[in-house]
């Protein structure tokens, strides 16, 4: 047996059989450790370091620094931060002679190949300290280029996000760059910039700019931030005031260039329609309101000046939003066209886009907020938990990641809450989703602005099942809860991806293409909880039927090809460069695929022409799987090697499985399946949850191997990974309604009658 605690440290030694309580521990410990922080918005020079469509850093200094002469130098600075220590791979890809220096010690020297060579790239395995890391890229300017691209491998999941360094850039998002210099300025011998210093301390101008010069410092601010348009152009500006408690109103005062309107939290308090001063008592409540001024162009300028004063007293006027890095009171947004006008309890939001006109009045796409700053726009960040290569998550918030795990994590919530009658832990879930659904839409235009998306990236760049499929799932069940439209509106772009646009076998099976990666021209066990969950949630979400029948399709076509005879379990992964399966019975996987396959018996009619074999296929699968369980109630990482250690999360699948089976009548509970389903959840309560509602003994995620050894010694387990959190409360909430099933009259019958609405 595998020991991960002892019993008195257990979950079953605090609560006994209680499954309720336990579940209660589980979500709770979650939820607590995970807390509701959301993106952060900080300020971002778009004349700075932009990214590639695969997240890298374009440092091309021969676009960025044109007049730099071959032999010259230049530097990128930035800071990453990081809560624990992380490991992840860097890819760089060298345009000419090139360094990278990692907390002041060098991880990577270009050679004469790499810098020759057009398609040259390096992978340069990272180490992060707790706390700040800085980074400083040095390269020399040579006929063959001028600088890199930089960043991490797999940069949707794996983020490293870049930080401003110096005083005077505290809180900024990307990186900094040197003007061109003749000889070397950094590095072993000469020393390295200080990033907690003030920039002038180094001795060297550093872009993007931070300050206006004294011309545009005199310009009115709309004409600063936007230019002069030749037709009449509108902009918003926003900030928050405070109203002492004493007073109840303020008096607005200052001038106007143009058409100009004013809010106070929402209620338009002035019309003015011409340039001029104004001045305009206002009675408002004490405490925090928001201003929204609009400002139209005029033959005598662009823009507005506003004061506030209460009890003879100057307000002082904040930016309305927490702006890391952020200049003045003011956010910005425009040119924007002056006959739309935009109800303004629409506009004081961080979660909307605006539509964009250009200097000539036509349409320009979208916009969104400025700071009073040379080009610098606000982006929101995703900043919490960061993966490394072993999957890891340490100690900050997962709270607003759209990734795969994430998705089972939400279900189990979801489904916890209304097992206990929890409204809180279904708000919690449902923030969760909301968090990335909000800023979908931005979070689009983001990635075409930029290159590369600052927050939901797997859900902006999907190019496989993993991206969209588990999380999408969750999304849906959400949906079902509250109808809450922007969810299906994601859930038709994903619902499109799988039908129409997933790679697929001649037979029609989903596989994986993924051109020059090691991975290429295989078919996973994974994928089908990747795609039938959501699949069967979209057809009771839609009516669109085809999608619940794609998905029966896919489990009878991944069963010819990864189903083991005799064993009666199914294969890790199917490679079709070598035209076989693996045949390594993957605990995790074979859990996918039983989870995924109640899921779909569960809403397929009685009379869908594939049901029949899909009930064959889950008792063969239940059989094979029940006859490897351990004396503990676990199964093993890789289920038919008794060497192999047990694993949680595929337990907890099982039991999942089995218990859903006994109580929807697929299953003989007779036959020893219930037993099995409360053995096991005896087995995780007692050996792999601790009484602090820790989940242990979930294996990292998974590449694929023709080797068990791959899956039994270089896959470890990690504590607390979201690869088994969230399955681990859904076997809890099955055990619980297995329970209460069988205090009921028993059916005799195996003909289980489909549930006619959805289970609550």
């Amino acid at each position: 047996m595998t020991a991960y605690m002892e019993p008195r440290e257990s979950a079953r030694y605090g609560f006994g059989d209680d499954e309720r309580r336990i579940l209660e521990l589980l979500a709770g410990r979650y939820a607590g450790a995970n807390p509701p922080v959301p993106f952060a918005l900080r300020a971002f020079a778009k004349t700075g370091v932009l990214q590639t469509g695969d997240g890298l850093y374009d440092m091309d200094f021969s676009v960025k620094l044109p007049e730099a002469a071959d032999g010259e130098f230049a530097y990128a600075y930035g800071l990453v931060w990081s809560d624990d220590e992380r490991s992840i791979d860097g890819v760089m890809e060298p345009l000419g002679p090139v360094r990278l220096y990692v907390n002041e010690e060098q991880l990577y020297r270009s050679s004469a190949v790499d810098e020759l060579k057009p398609d040259a790239r390096a992978v340069i395995p990272l180490l992060l300290r707790k706390g700040w890391n800085a980074f400083l890229v040095e390269a020399q300017k040579t006929a063959a280029g001028f600088g890199c691209r930089f960043g991490a491998d797999e940069a949707k999941v794996r983020i490293l996000q870049v930080l401003a360094p110096f005083a005077g850039r505290s809180g900024k998002a990307g990186w900094v760059f040197t003007e061109t210099a003749k000889s070397r300025i950094f590095g072993p011998e000469k020393g390295f910039p200080d990033f907690k210093l003030a920039e002038e301390e180094t001795g060297f101008s550093w872009h993007p700019r931070l300050k206006w010069t004294q011309e545009e410092e005199s310009l009115p601010n709309c004409e600063r931030l936007f230019g002069v348009p030749v037709q009449p152009a509108a902009a918003y500006g926003w900030c928050e005031l405070q109203v002492p408690s004493v007073d109840e109103s303020v008096v607005l005062e200052g001038r106007v260039l143009g058409p100009t309107s004013i809010w106070l939290d929402g209620r338009k308090v002035a019309e003015l329609v011409s340039a001029g001063s104004y001045r305009m008592q206002v009675f408002v409540a004490p405490g925090l309101r928001q201003l929204l001024v609009r400002s139209v162009s005029s033959p005598g300028g662009w823009g507005f000046e506003c004061s506030a004063y209460a009890g003879g007293r100057l307000l002082q006027l904040g930016l309305p939003a927490a702006i890391h890095g952020g200049e003045g009171a003011w956010l910005y947004a425009g040119p924007l066209d002056p006959a739309a006008e935009l109800d303004p309890q629409a506009v004081c939001t961080t979660a909307a886009l605006y539509p964009a006109i250009d200097s000539e009045g036509r349409a320009a796409g979208f916009t969104y907020w400025m700071v009073d700053a040379p080009q610098t726009r606000v982006r929101p960040y995703y900043e919490n938990a960061m993966l490394s290569n072993k999957w890891t998550t340490g100690s900050a918030t997962n709270y607003g990641r759209w990734d795969y795990p994430l998705g089972v994590t939400m279900y189990g919530m979801l489904r916890t809450a209304r097992e206990l009658n929890r409204d809180d832990l279904s708000e919690y879930a449902l923030g969760h989703i909301r968090n990335c659904t909000d800023l979908y839409t931005y979070s689009l235009w983001d990635r075409n602005e930029y290159g590369f998306p600052s927050v939901n990236h797997q859900l902006v760049i999907i190019k496989m099942l993993d991206n969209c499929g588990s999380f999408g799932s969750a999304m849906l069940e959400a949906y079902l809860q509250t109808r809450n439209e922007s969810f299906l509106r994601i859930a038709d772009v994903i619902a499109e991806f799988m039908l129409e646009k997933l790679e697929r076998r001649p037979d029609g099976a989903f596989y994986r293409l993924c051109p020059g990666e090691y991975s290429a021209d295989t078919m996973w066990a994974d994928d089908l909880y990747m795609s039938a969950p959501f699949l069967i949630r979209y057809a009771e979400a839609t009516g669109k039927q085809e999608a619940r029948d794609e998905a029966a399709k896919q489990f009878l076509l991944y069963k010819r090809y990864l189903f083991m005879e005799p064993e009666g379990v199914m294969s890790h992964v199917f490679d079709f460069k070598y035209g076989k399966a693996t045949r390594v019975p993957w605990g995790r996987g074979n859990g996918w695929c039983l989870f995924s396959l109640s899921e779909l018996l569960e809403k397929l009619p009685g009379d869908h022409q594939d049901r029949e074999e899909l009930l064959v296929m889950f008792r063969e699968l239940c059989a094979g799987v029940a006859a490897l369980q351990s004396e503990s109630g676990l199964w093993r990482q890789v289920l038919n090697q008794p060497e192999a250690y047990e694993e949680a999360s595929c337990t907890a699948m099982f039991a999942y499985a089995f218990a859903r089976g006994v109580r929807f009548g697929w299953l003989d509970g007779s036959k020893g399946y219930a037993a099995a389903a409360h053995k096991a959840w005896q087995g995780l309560t007692s050996g792999a949850i601790d009484r602090q509602g820790n989940v242990h003994g979930v294996c990292s995620g998974s590449r694929y191997s023709y080797s068990p050894d791959y899956y039994m010694y270089d896959l470890r387990t990690v504590v607390n990974d979201n690869h088994g959190i969230g399955i681990m409360m859904l076997a809890g909430v099955e055990i619980s309604k297995l329970k209460n099933a069988a205090a009921k009259p028993v059916c005799t019958s195996l003909q289980e009658t489909v549930p006619q609405q959805r289970e609550e």
